[in-house]
């Protein structure tokens, strides 16, 4: 985290508002704020070191203790009430919120201790991520329904079913779909105009056959 260097101030008073105690053994740098509000007072103890620019303000009808020996960074931002222990050490540029720092206890620079929101508790926290449960929906089982078959007397000789035969019920040849090889029928005449072309010397060996039957004929 960058800090910009703190600028000096030309104002080299200390600013005292309210009920402040400071002891005779505390140093306190140029620009220092120390407020405390109607009902709330500041106590600063003999060896503390309060560094230039540190803001130190006392509300909510309490008391805010800086302990023996401890050493304030330029800048710091002490707001609330409570207590910091003897001998700590808070960074520059530190913001503290209803402090409660032990003794000897060391703050990088730049830290943020304290909230003044409102707390979240744990059962709040609980049911908010606690997802809502979705009823089941019961779906009622569908009846397929029943085909009734009438009844058949077995007494009686059951006749097969009739066939008509017309030329209307007679299934109709459909022409042949494409890519179909067509069905040919071929008659006498046509085989014998076939033959005939294929064999030329089979007709006129069937005619001088047929000659010499006439001739035969007509000489008896």
């Amino acid at each position: 985290m960058y800090l910009s260097p703190l600028q000096l101030s030309s104002n080299f008073q200390v600013c005292i508002s309210g009920d402040v105690v400071v002891d005779e053994g505390a140093a306190i740098a140029p620009g220092v704020i120390l407020r405390a509000d109607p009902d709330s007072r500041i106590s600063i103890a003999a060896g503390a070191c309060i560094g230039m620019g540190v803001i130190i303000h006392a509300n909510a009808q309490g008391t805010l203790e800086i302990g023996a020996g401890v050493i304030l960074g330029a800048g710091v931002l002490i707001v609330g009430t409570g207590a910091i222990g003897a001998n700590a050490c808070i960074g520059a540029a530190t913001t503290i919120i209803n402090p409660c720092v032990d003794k000897m206890q060391i703050l990088p620079a730049g830290s943020l201790i304290g909230d003044g929101g409102r707390p979240v508790t744990a059962e709040v926290t609980a049911e908010a991520t606690a997802e809502p449960e979705t009823p089941a929906v019961s779906t009622p089982p569908v009846e397929k329904p029943v085909k009734e078959t009438p009844e058949v007397d077995r007494t009686k000789p059951q006749r097969p079913p009739e066939t008509t035969s017309s030329p209307e019920s007679a299934p109709r040849q459909q022409p042949p779909q494409p890519g179909e090889m067509p069905t040919i029928l071929y008659g006498q005449a046509h085989i014998n105009r076939l033959l005939g072309t294929l064999f030329p010397h089979r007709q006129a060996f069937n005619r001088s056959e047929e000659n010499g039957q006439t001739l035969g004929s007509g000489s008896e």
